[in-house]
């Protein structure tokens, strides 16, 4: 559904999924004024019982409802002529901020004969319907726009002329293919417009540039850069404006990890972006890593023979912690006996089979089982579910299938790293599993647009797969 340009004062009935999703939804409508039906009461007061993250988020916006109560003034009348958005302390000024409005009364029937009012989709459709009459019959009335993250229900106040929009704020990006890669392509002429005044060194067996030009405004900290025509590949170290204001940058030429004098525990890139990806895993000064790509580009390998190198032979980090969301492709197997681990074994097939390409075999099946045991001490599989209030030391922390993740559910994990402590998250954006995610509100967007600037992180989308002929032509054709 197209996005239309409506000008004026506006009136947002939020659906119950808006306030599920979003707490704070409340505050995100500016000037414009919302209506809260009390069938979206009632389905909060449902939803509230619970560990997950929905029911956190609905005691939530109870909280901010019972604020708001409170703050209405002796004399006024809050469920008649509204309470102003502002009017909490940490919300702050009045005039920023538009009215919430309650259903106070029943509202005559609007809805097709097709559709049940029993239902509380349709119950919320019907009160936003009246309301559009309403407003229609007043010379300065308000837009009436239903918000919900439910598609299905946007399409049915579509069909009876309503206008419906989804809630947009926890957007990253309009177009994920605005979602930077983390490489960038030089041009052919590179070297004739930004050679001039360019200082070059070598320092502890790196080697150093210091470039002036008009591409250097268009890079990021820790942004590979390449020149297919004479093999050069580089990572901007910093970006950084000189006395006269002029951007300057400090690129540092990038191990090649596609050769096998440069592989990482028996396993070297086979391709651009794979090389890539290990300078990024295997640099001390890089805090934190994104990785994301379509099935079979290498993302778990690549990272768990960066950790398994760092934490064994280098001694960088004491113990590699992978975890992810447990959302099932198909129906749910349910409840698992066991200790966490053995919980999460099932959902670790993707680590176990990474681990076989990692510790091969040779034909020696005692070497093979110690080689096995080895790692196993080294990698400790946790679950989400008990990582809040946890602080890790010196670890190298592994979070698959982040697409899956929320913004919110990023944060409290990535805050979780202490100090010494390396944080690598993977993910496909093509494959989101959680409703009311998508391409571009996905957790592992935002972080990846968050972090685009900061000194000690990096991100590279993988594009190539690497795991067999008939899976890249499975991917490419069906």
């Amino acid at each position: 559904m197209v996005r239309k340009k409506i000008d004026g004062k506006r009136l947002f009935v939020l659906d119950t999924n808006v306030l599920m999703h979003d707490p704070t939804s409340l505050f995100r409508f500016e000037e414009h004024d919302i209506l809260i039906p009390m069938v979206v009461l009632e389905e909060l007061d449902a939803g509230k019982k619970g560990l997950s993250e929905t029911a956190r988020n609905v005691r939530q916006v109870s909280r901010y409802i019972d604020e708001l109560m409170s703050s209405a003034k002796d004399g006024e009348d809050p469920m008649e002529n509204g309470i102003h958005l502002g009017s909490i302390p940490q919300i702050g000024d009045i005039t920023k901020h538009g009215k919430v409005y309650f259903q106070i009364r029943e509202h005559t029937d609007r809805l097709p004969e097709s559709l049940p009012s029993s239902k509380a989709d349709n119950t919320i459709l019907n009160v936003a319907l009246a309301l559009q009459a309403k407003e229609q019959d007043k010379d300065d009335g308000k837009t009436v726009t239903l918000v919900s993250k439910d598609i299905n229900l946007r399409i049915k106040a579509n069909i009876v002329d309503l206008h419906a929009e989804d809630y947009f704020n926890d957007k990253v990006l309009d177009d994920v293919e605005q979602l930077h890669t983390g490489y960038y392509q030089l041009p052919d002429d590179f070297w004739d417009t930004h050679s001039r005044d360019m200082d070059s060194w070598q320092e502890d067996g790196h080697t150093y540039y210091r470039i002036k030009g008009p591409l250097v405004e268009e890079w990021f900290t820790n942004q590979c850069l390449y020149n297919e025509a004479d093999h050069f590949e580089a990572i901007v170290r910093s970006v950084e404006k000189d006395e006269n204001g002029e951007n300057i940058a400090l690129i540092e030429l990038l191990t090649d990890y596609r050769t096998d004098n440069h592989n990482i525990w028996g396993i070297t890139a086979r391709n651009r972006e794979q090389s890539y990806a290990l300078n990024l895993l295997m640099d001390p000064e890089i805090d934190f890593v994104t990785l994301q790509g379509p099935a079979g580009t290498g993302k778990t390998l690549l990272a768990l023979a960066a950790a398994l190198e760092q934490a064994i032979e280098l001694k960088r980090y004491k113990e590699i912690i992978v975890t992810r969301v447990t959302v099932s492709v198909g129906e749910d197997i349910g409840f698992l006996p066991g200790t966490e681990e053995e919980k999460m074994t099932p959902w670790m097939g993707a680590l176990m089979d990474n681990l076989e390409v990692l510790a091969p075999s040779d034909n020696d099946e005692w070497g093979a089982a110690a080689t096995h045991d080895l790692l196993r001490k080294w990698i400790k599989v946790r679950s989400l579910n008990f990582m809040r209030g946890r602080t890790f030391l010196n670890k190298f922390i592994i979070i698959d299938e982040a697409q899956n993740l929320t913004s919110k559910q990023m944060k409290t994990l990535i805050t979780r790293a202490g100090p010494g402590t390396k944080v690598v998250c993977m993910g496909n954006v093509a494959q989101i599993d959680t409703p009311y995610l998508s391409e571009t509100t996905s957790g592992i967007t935002y972080v990846v647009d968050r972090f685009k600037n900061w000194a000690h992180s990096g991100h590279i989308t993988l594009k190539r797969g690497e795991r067999s002929r008939l899976a890249d032509f499975a991917s490419d054709i069906l």
